[in-house]
């Protein structure tokens, strides 16, 4: 299930932006770590820490760049320091998506 918002752009009319669901956020990072890390993605476990998967602080800086790119929102670095699992991060950007819209 997808949330949807409403936003006005320059013409008066009506756009509808999708917000990505919890579920489905859950799901590109999980993708994500398992094509980065060349395994299935039914082996990456949501609450595992992310260091345990051997991530450098460059490839959290590409996961964050690349997930802000499809989020369409601002996601810092720091955020994976600050929510060490999917889990984690998942849930904190689910609530921030759903206060901005």
């Amino acid at each position: 299930m997808t949330t949807k918002s409403f936003v006005a752009n320059t013409t008066s009319t009506v756009a509808v932006k999708n917000i990505p669901t919890a579920a489905q956020i859950e799901a590109w990072i999980v993708s994500y770590l398992a094509e980065l890390l060349e395994v299935d993605s039914g082996e990456i476990d949501v609450t595992i820490p992310f260091d345990r998967y051997g991530l450098d602080s460059s490839v959290a800086v590409g996961l964050t760049g690349d997930l802000e790119d499809w989020l369409g929102t601002e996601v810092d670095p720091t955020l994976l320091y600050d929510y060490p699992t999917i889990e984690s991060l998942v849930n904190h950007l689910s609530s921030e998506l759903k206060a901005k819209s």
